[in-house]
């Protein structure tokens, strides 16, 4: 995946798919979102769940990728993502299991064994940190913070051991609480555009067919 760029899976626990298909390996799904591409097309099959034809999904990828409308989308843009769809990553996403794509109708759709991950994309700017980063940073500040009221220091020896408690409680629940609201804003299919569409750079749009 990009640098600044993590997935986070959570799946059910059933044997097999409503469809009967063979449940979809979690390295099948990180190798699935490697692809800039790819993620954009299971944004894109997720939110419509049915059938789509190569051309639409086409055209909605590139709007994406070059953050325009779709009625702006030039023949060429349109023309570059339908290519690399058609010859690189439809292929493998259907040899993946992740999506059955008929080449013969030119159409798309998505398996049932995919709709058993909630995907998200927890997309970082590269001056931020992680999110596995920030809780172990809060968590060393809190513990050191406790750390020095143990040891009598001023004026953090002035509360005692219950509001401290209850501090690091209210912080933890507060952050987690603003991760749990951000994590729905990033599932793959929730909103209107893929969680990374903003990050993209611009000589990304300019890739040639085959490319991500």
């Amino acid at each position: 995946m990009n640098g600044g760029q993590q997935a986070v899976l959570s799946s059910g626990a059933r044997p097999e798919d409503a469809g009967g298909s063979a449940k979809l390996s979690t390295e099948t799904i990180f190798e699935t979102l490697s692809s800039r591409r790819r993620r954009y097309a299971l944004h894109y099959l997720t939110q419509r769940a049915e059938s789509v034809t190569i051309r639409d999904l086409s055209e909605q990828i590139a709007a994406w990728e070059n953050n325009v409308e779709r009625s702006a989308v030039t023949p060429k843009e349109r023309k570059r993502v339908y290519t690399a769809l058609h010859q690189t990553h439809l292929p493998k996403m259907d040899r993946l299991g992740v999506v059955v794509y008929d080449n013969d109708r030119g159409t798309v759709t998505l398996t049932d064994s995919v709709r058993e991950f909630d995907i998200y994309l927890d997309v970082v700017p590269s001056d931020d940190l992680p999110w596995s980063q920030f809780y172990l940073a809060l968590g060393g500040v809190l513990t050191a913070l406790v750390a020095v009221a143990a040891l009598g220091i001023p004026p953090f020896a002035y509360f005692d051991g219950f509001a401290y408690a209850l501090f690091v409680a209210l912080t933890f629940t507060a952050v987690g609480g603003y991760h749990a609201l951000r994590d729905r804003r990033t599932l793959v299919g929730t909103a209107a555009t893929p969680p990374d569409v903003d990050v993209i750079a611009p000589s990304e749009t300019t890739e040639g067919t085959n490319a991500d």
